[in-house]
């Protein structure tokens, strides 16, 4: 597997495919990464933070620091109105 993570700013995201199926596999998982995006939402409107998601594209591992506005049932939707399916998040990574 390969661990290189590659760091774009939220503007570049659309240049990106994602890949197809959940980055993960256990629905505990999968949970717990949906608590950590409503965290991560409530984190970004109520105190404007910024998060790091690490996500699966077509192109490999890839991290984006950016502030969450709105978690649905599907989609993050990032500042600047960007959108990124939830199952391909790997994890969350919050600020101190």
């Amino acid at each position: 597997m390969n661990t290189t993570i590659c760091i774009i700013t939220k503007e570049d995201l659309p240049s990106y495919e994602i890949a197809k199926g959940d980055a993960l596999s256990n629905p505990v998982d999968r949970g717990l990464r949906k608590n950590d995006l409503e965290r991560a939402m409530l984190l970004g409107n109520n105190e404007h933070q910024k998060v790091k998601i690490i996500f699966e594209s077509t192109e490999g591992t890839m991290a984006v620091e950016t502030t969450v506005w709105e978690v649905t049932q599907n989609y993050v939707i990032l500042k600047s109105n960007m959108a990124l399916p939830i199952r391909c998040v790997h994890r969350v990574d919050f600020f101190e």
